[in-house]
């Protein structure tokens, strides 16, 4: 077999994860990475032999099948024009882009040029939020009536938190809906097999102006005391409430925070049908509670010897053994990569991260006009 090549462009948090997932997944060689800051001890730490500091350069002379873009939002459109013209197949981080038009334009270039094009919405392949999908899909739930949940974090709780995704330049015009509702809405989708019709939208920053560190700091660092500051004003939201209606008449809502105490990365997503519903939970990744009006509610675990057939290919160890984060990504790797070899497969692609693009395009229009917005 031929190991594909693959060259990933930004190592910070996310980054570092591709290069592991990568790693795991076999038949797959991450030969170089890019970063404009510290590329060579990066590259040392990692144990990758190239490093550039010029992601072009990278792809010229690398010979790669695949790039994965781990950069800031604003940077992906440029990044991938580049590679998919040059017939380098494409894994973009969320959100696609910062804008629809940019968004649309990548969509067209990855199909005149006929590569692959995905977008990292990981969450899909945690084996019993898959699970939930097959049990819709098999009409065990009926009719369903409504979609809700949460997306929490507590990581820029501070106004002495600081990333480069509170900067509109580099992040969009919208941050916490775009950085993790964007998961929940593709994940609600992708489960129940609706889309989203219209959007109403509540948008809140609590900290006006944040402190940014004259030095850099990891994301998801510790809060810092000692530092030395400048008072950055803050265009992006903090908190959203959002509320759904979809193509079959269900309704729905999410709240999404990133200045919630105590919650990491709390994800919870439930759905109400006419004979059943369901629950899944980031914080009990490996159950799916399963709700009865006439009967005892159930709680299934992640067993492959108990899932359905389509499940059980996003499991990679025995019942009893957890799986989780690193692994939703690995799946979805998994699932990218059969693709480039002629598999059709349901990884997010970039139609997916254009409907995104234009679901928060429509959520700051609807929370700037306090009404529902048609998508």
């Amino acid at each position: 077999m031929i190991k594909k090549r693959a060259g990933v462009i930004g190592t910070g948090f996310i980054g570092n994860a591709h290069v592991e997932a990568l790693r795991r997944l076999g038949g797959v060689d991450v030969v170089a990475i890019t970063d404009t800051y510290g590329a060579k001890e990066k590259a040392e730490v990692l144990g990758i032999e190239n490093y550039y500091n010029d992601y072009k350069k990278m792809i010229d002379e690398c010979s790669l099948n695949v790039v994965h873009i781990c950069t800031p939002n604003a940077t992906h459109y440029e990044i991938a024009t580049y590679a998919m013209t040059r017939g380098v197949h494409v894994v973009c981080e969320k959100p696609l882009s910062t804008t629809v038009e940019d968004a649309k334009q990548m969509l067209r270039l990855a199909k005149e040029n006929n590569v692959i094009h995905a977008v990292n919405f990981n969450n899909r392949f945690n084996p019993m939020v898959y699970e939930m999908k097959n049990i819709i899909e098999k009409y065990e739930l009926g009719d369903i009536f409504s979609i809700h949940g949460c997306y929490v974090q507590d990581w820029l709780l501070y106004p002495t938190d600081y990333s480069w995704r509170l900067e509109t330049a580099l992040s969009g015009a919208t941050r916490a809906v775009a950085d993790i509702g964007s998961h929940w809405m593709d994940m609600a989708e992708f489960i129940s097999g609706l889309k989203i019709t219209q959007v109403f939208a509540n948008l809140a920053t609590f900290h006006p102006i944040r402190k940014k560190p004259l030095k850099p700091i990891q994301s998801f660092a510790s809060h810092l005391e000692e530092m030395i500051y400048e008072d950055i004003p803050i265009h992006t939201e903090d908190f959203a409430t959002l509320i759904f209606r979809f193509d079959n008449g269900a309704v729905g809502n999410v709240v999404l925070s990133q200045m919630f105490a105590g919650r990491k990365n709390k994800i919870v997503i439930s759905i109400g049908g006419a004979k059943q519903a369901l629950e899944w939970d980031s914080e009990k990744s490996n159950e799916l509670w399963i709700g009865k009006r006439d009967g005892y509610n159930q709680v299934a675990v992640k067993d492959p010897s108990l899932v359905s057939d389509r499940t059980r290919q996003t499991i990679n160890f025995p019942g009893g053994h957890v799986e989780g984060f690193p692994d939703t990504i690995k799946q979805n790797f998994a699932k990218i990569y059969r693709a480039i070899d002629g598999y059709e497969e349901d990884y997010a692609k970039f139609e997916d991260g254009l409907k995104q693009m234009v679901l928060c395009e429509k959520i700051i229009e609807s929370s700037s006009l306090s009404k529902w917005v048609e998508v």
